[in-house]
């Protein structure tokens, strides 16, 4: 018999001590642990780490075995381990049901259970009596289940439990927009039953989901049918969101010490190595700091503090403030920092922590070291502890040991206890081998087990640089027509047919196929909720029955909504999702974009293509398109999939279930039978039969549409029209667009005038019958002699409002002609023409769903940023708050635009703008906790009315008829406060009626020169006799605000012919401030200020509404719930410019913080500096010769005009008279001598 060698000597220590503390706990059953000896049922999360030391302890018998019965061992420990990990998967499987409808509801009451049964896998409470709803838990037990399946056990043993661990990825995939009770149970901070999005939740599902995608769960004798699929674009979301949250833990929890499980072991979920060592620097500073016994869960964390009230399980919001400094410290997350040591190769943290923890273990029987759940101040010293922090003893409470705390605390000293032991005698660094670690561990760190070892699919790799992303792009014809005019502008492209057998189809067709992905029949699992495809998901190839599949970007989707009708809006989502793919493309392989080139992207001729379209096309030949590298893979070979390890003649022996699996193996049949006959529904394409009659295009409509563009032109053109004999004039103007059938638009006012200008409804007439009501078969009978675009679109809306959308017209004389097709025959029309206004109106008549708008809502809130729909004040101000469901959000952002219907579908349009900046360019949104969708229209019509020099109705019309990409692109030098030009031009060959207006960005000089609007208009006349009508106009950035009102109609003068020339900077300062206030920008810093300043006053009045000093005693002053309430009393203020004047004036109040002085008064009224400050600024202004319009004063506020377009700084700068009102306001209660205001 050989002798034991040392490390087998300790192994087998280490074996005494996971049996003593773990092992002996297990249920004999059903393989699961109970929470502890007093705790008796098995939670998940506790279960699948507290069976990690076991795991752990079988690796490395394994590999140090030395002799047959070390290797006896190892097996009895992975059985253990294989044992648990199927109890808690049975758990799962009993409650299907629930994972089937919690893919559709995210309820907490359709969530899967947080604890079960420990001998029998039941449930043991309600659905409603604990916050079940811990996506953490659900995910780590997958990430895990991938882990332990790569390291070679065998856990999964049927498809049926395949298509169960399947539909669990469909699950937590949703993580990133999904409120929970988080890694402890209780949701908000105050433990009243609160979910909200947690940062570790995010973290775990995003490293679960990257851990799964395309594993084998039967290992090595699996196949295709036993590989889970994972979408990518799921997996960037929650990639995306946990970026934008750290460090940041939650809504209610500025940090959290579990966010140690997703920086480091066992998730390693974040990419960006500053961002985890910032999150890391956070917890050890303000969870840590000072304290002996571990670290803090979160900051004013009351479990088991003396100050806790054992009778009530939640807190009153006041009462936080008491936890304060007493917070218990948890020696668990010393075992975190021990593991993240070992695995970034920092042996003095290692060394710190490990000789730290032996300080707080507890010894049990036979000299066992236990780890204890968390150490307490003691009753009777809590004043003490109040007084000086970390300086009471405080005593161990809870679970002894944590077996969770246990089992993390023996996987560290298995990974460093064999280096502790030989320290002494090693003082060099080496690196480990590539396949196996760090790029620099210790030599004194390898222990029984490398980091590799129990991360066999490497994800402690993910902050590692990956190389430089070449996306390809594959440029198809439609037909062979396109493919002869693109072969004349010198591009050699292959139609879509050439491609042969290889398919090009739309992405909703991959989401359709795809959500027959998981299902599973006998379990009553339906596969995966339809949800629109990421450009990651169509930029891969599919095998689907016996047939290559490829799909285009969802962008290109004409079907579904009216951006792709836009060709410039088209190259700017292509622009935007070639930049995504290079950066976000994580498979192996290259990203190919399948582009093809439509008749919609060739001009009004159908001879070339349309110029923008063309432009981006020559580009992609040079291979650098929007910052992001491409390449063409050549005209022998558009489409291949050789990058993904397939072959063109492999896929003749693909099997239909290679991609979709999971299905019983008994139902195959049905299933391909199935898919087949979508398929081929979804593919047959028949043109639909015209019934819309043509409209009119006679004598010289034409050249009168294209000379239509101003209001103020009205003059000339009526006797223009004359001499054209165009009749009804008022139909080709568009200022009274859709005015009778539905409510007026009027973002900025209307002269009292334009209310007696002739209305459409009295330019055509509705049939009515003998009882006054509108006849709607002579309705029908007048759509079918309509000679207009907007007639039809009128007698149509009238149509659907009286009789439904169902309603059958038999407008030739035949059955099955309904309103709703009628509509949609018009979108057509209209959609060639490009008559935006009109596409808007008939699409919101539709309801036709913008791309993804619930998901676009999602991604805002997501980033922890709350919406508003509709003007202030509340309640026509409608606030977003949580994710809402198609239906519900389109019903409230259609009551907020009070039943308008364009600027209903306008709403949702920046809505998708937003969400799309949000995640390119998430800097844009910083320092903006709540976007006001509805103050942003006006902030655009506003800037539109002023760059014109046109009037209020004319500047909204002109945002109506604007495409969607000048919206965007307005958007964007809105929310970026670039400066900005606007260009208004209509071709006399354009037969269009929508004016061209684009957004260009201008030098710092373009706006201060006063020259300039001399040369415009010489321009302006010089264009005009040569056919071509151009206004320029250049305006200063736009970082701050804009004037709104109390209704859609607000108070910006009416028209041009109101204005005198002014200078160019004169209303620059009005308007940065009217800019940030409608984007509700703030200060860096502004709201922990404001708490800091709570803390010497009672609080703080905003036109009548409080902000009180209690506030502080619930949040901290870097929890995002604090800045939401302090926008939510900011928010109050409906005009944008008067309430960025209280924002300075508030930032005046913060600079008392620092003020030797104990308090600043009780209630202060931020109102009464402002208009003290008000006063004293016009005081001033008539000492130096001001005149009474110079000093007129906003009617809404009171406030002088001159006083907004102030700067900040200088002498007559607002925050010197703010500085001075606010020592004049609080005299009594600041220190006498020298001035404290400087």
């Amino acid at each position: 018999m050989r002798s034991r060698s040392n490390s087998g000597v300790r192994l087998d220590g280490y074996g005494r001590l996971v049996q003593q503390t773990i092992l002996r706990h297990q249920n004999p059953v059903t393989g699961l642990l109970p929470a502890s000896c007093d705790h008796k049922d098995a939670w998940v999360r506790d279960n699948v780490y507290s069976i990690l030391a076991v795991w752990a302890l079988g690796l490395a018998y394994r590999k140090n075995a030395d002799r047959d019965e070390d290797k006896a061992k190892a097996y009895e420990l992975e059985q253990s381990v294989v044992k648990l990990m199927r109890g808690l998967l049975q758990c799962m499987m009993r409650q299907m049901d629930k994972v089937e409808a919690f893919k559709y509801s995210q309820s907490t009451r359709d969530c899967l259970h947080a604890k079960y049964n420990t001998s029998t896998c039941a449930t043991v409470v309600g659905d409603d009596q604990w916050g079940h709803l811990q996506l953490d838990a659900t995910s780590l037990y997958l990430l895990m289940l991938a882990q332990m399946t790569a390291s070679g056990l065998h856990i999964i043993h049927s498809l049926d439990e395949v298509s169960c661990i399947q539909n669990l990825v469909f699950y937590i995939e949703a993580a990133y927009k999904t409120a929970d009770f988080g890694i402890w149970e209780r949701g908000d901070k105050t433990n009243q039953g609160i979910t909200e999005l947690n940062a570790s939740s995010v973290g775990i599902a995003k490293a679960a989901l990257e851990a799964l995608d395309e594993l084998d769960l039967f290992g090595a004798k699996g196949g295709p049918q036993s590989v889970i699929h994972v979408l990518p674009d799921e997996v960037q979301h929650c990639q995306s969101i946990l970026h934008s949250m750290l460090p940041r833990a939650s809504t209610s929890k500025e940090i959290d010490a579990s966010l140690l499980s997703v920086i480091s072991y066992p998730a390693f979920a974040v990419e960006d190595s500053e961002v985890v060592e910032k999150t890391k620097k956070e917890i050890i500073s303000k969870l840590q700091a000072g304290g002996r016994y571990g670290c803090r869960r979160f900051l004013r964390d009351g479990y088991r503090t003396p100050k806790e009230d054992p009778n009530r399980l939640y807190y009153e919001p006041a009462e936080l403030k008491l936890f304060e400094n007493i917070e218990c410290e948890w020696p668990l997350f010393w075992t975190y920092l021990i593991i993240d040591g070992i695995f970034s190769g920092n042996l003095e943290q290692v060394q710190e922590y490990r000789e730290a923890l032996e300080g707080v273990l507890i010894k049990g029987k036979n000299g066992v070291r236990l780890l204890p759940e968390l150490y307490s101040v003691p009753l009777e010293k809590v004043d003490e502890e109040y007084c000086n922090p970390h300086t009471v003893d405080r005593v161990p409470l809870g679970k002894l040991p944590l077996m969770w705390g246990q089992s993390l605390y023996i996987l560290g000293c298995l990974m460093a206890e064999s280096g502790c032991a030989v320290r002494a005698q090693c003082g060099d660094w080496q690196a480990w081998p590539s396949d196996t670690g760090a790029a620099e561990v210790p030599l004194c760190l390898q222990g029984f087990l490398a980091p590799g070892e129990i991360d066999p699919l490497n994800r402690r790799f993910s902050t590692v640089p990956r190389p430089d992303v070449v996306v390809q792009v594959c440029i198809l014809a439609e037909t062979d027509a396109i493919k002869a005019v693109l072969r004349k502008e010198g591009l050699e492209v292959e139609t879509v047919a050439d491609v042969w057998p290889i398919r090009v189809q739309p992405a909703r067709i991959l989401s359709h196929i795809y959500a027959r992905l998981g299902r599973n029949k006998r379990l009553g699992l339906s596969g995966r909720p339809f949800r629109h495809m990421g450009v990651l998901g169509t930029s891969k190839f599919y095998g689907i029955r016996n047939s290559i599949f490829t799909f285009t970007p969802q962008f290109i989707d004409q079907q579904q909504f009216y951006l792709a009708l836009d060709n410039k809006m088209i190259v700017e989502m292509l622009r935007t999702d070639l930049s995504y793919l290079c950066s976000c493309w994580r498979m192996t392989g290259r990203p190919t974009i399948t582009f093809p080139v439509s008749q919609t992207m060739l001009d009004e001729t159908g001879t070339s293509v349309h110029p923008a379209v063309l432009a981006t096309l020559r580009k992609l030949q040079d291979g650098y398109f929007g910052g992001a590298s491409f390449m063409d893979p050549g005209p022998e070979g558009k489409l291949y999939a050789d990058d993904y390890g397939l072959s063109l003649g492999s896929f003749s022996d693909l099997d239909p279930e290679d991609w979709l699996h999971g299905f019983p193996s008994a139902e195959d049949a049905d299933i391909c039978d199935e898919v087949a006959q979508y398929l081929d529904q979804l593919l047959e394409t028949a043109p639909p039969k015209a019934t819309l009659p043509p409209t009119a295009q006679k004598g010289g409509l034409q050249r009168f549409r294209a000379a239509v563009h101003t209001t103020r032109d009205l003059v000339s053109l009526m006797t223009k029209a004359k001499e054209l004999q165009i009749q009804n004039v008022h139909m080709y103007i568009p200022s009274k667009l859709f005015q009778a059938c539905q409510p007026s638009v009027h973002l900025l006012g209307s002269a009292p005038e334009q209310q007696a200008k002739p209305s459409l409804s009295a330019e055509v007439p509705f049939p009515t019958g003998a009882d006054g009501s509108v006849d709607c078969k002579a309705l029908v009978d007048q759509l079918r002699e309509c000679q207009t675009l907007q007639d039809q679109a009128n007698c149509l809306y009238m149509l659907h409002t009286l009789k439904g959308p169902d309603w059958d017209t038999k407008i030739h004389g035949e059955a099955g002609t309904t309103v709703s097709h009628l509509l949609m025959e018009l979108y057509g029309k209209v959609g060639a023409t490009r008559q935006w206004g009109l596409i808007r109106y008939i699409s919101g008549i539709l309801k036709k769903k913008v791309e993804a708008l619930d998901e676009a809502c999602t991604a805002l809130l997501s980033h922890q940023k709350h919406l508003t729909v509709g003007l202030p004040p509340e309640p026509r101000e409608k606030t977003i708050a949580a994710p809402l469901p198609y239906e519900e959000l389109t019903r409230l952002i259609e009551e907020a635009s009070q039943k308008n219907m364009s600027v209903s579908i306008l709403t949702q349009e920046i809505m998708v703008y937003l969400a799309m900046y949000i995640r390119t360019q998430p800097a844009l949104f910083s320092e903006m906790f709540r976007l006001r969708i509805g103050l942003i229209i006006q902030v655009m019509a506003t800037e539109l009315a002023q760059s014109l020099s046109c009037s209020a109705e004319e500047a909204t019309e002109s945002l109506m008829n604007l495409s969607p990409s000048d919206v965007k692109n307005l958007l964007h030098h809105i929310l970026s406060g670039k400066e900005f030009g606007v260009e208004k031009s209509v071709r006399t060959l354009d037969p269009a009626t929508t004016p061209s207006i684009s957004i260009r960005e201008v030098g710092p000089a373009g706006a201060t020169k006063t020259e300039r609007a001399g040369i415009v208009r010489l321009k302006s006349e010089i264009k005009q006799a040569a056919g071509l009508h151009s206004l320029e106009a250049s305006m200063e950035p736009s970082q701050l605000s804009r004037p709104s009102g109390e209704e859609w109609a607000g108070a910006l003068p009416g028209t041009q012919e109101d204005r005198s020339p002014r200078d160019g900077r004169q209303g620059q300062w009005q308007r940065r401030r009217r800019l940030d206030g409608a984007l509700n920008r703030v200060p860096v810093g502004f709201y922990q200020k404001v708490w800091k300043i709570l803390q010497k006053c009672h609080g703080l009045s905003i036109e009548g509404f409080m902000l009180p000093s209690s506030t502080t005693r619930e949040m901290t002053p870097g929890e995002i719930k604090f800045a939401v309430h302090v926008e939510s009393v900011l928010n109050r203020v409906p005009q944008p410019e008067y309430r960025q004047l209280l924002v300075e004036a508030i930032l005046v109040l913060t600079l008392l913080v620092d003020v030797d002085v104990q308090s600043i008064g009780g209630i202060i009224a931020v109102e009464r500096v402002v208009h003290l400050a008000n006063d004293l600024f016009c005081e001033e202004q008539k000492v130096l010769g001001a005149d009474a319009k110079m000093l007129e004063k906003d009617p809404a506020t009171g406030i002088c005009t001159l006083l907004y377009d102030s700067a900040p700084s200088g002498r007559f700068g607002t925050m010197t008279y703010l500085s001075r009102a606010v020592v004049t306001y609080l005299q009594d209660f600041l220190p006498s001598g020298g001035c404290i205001m400087q």
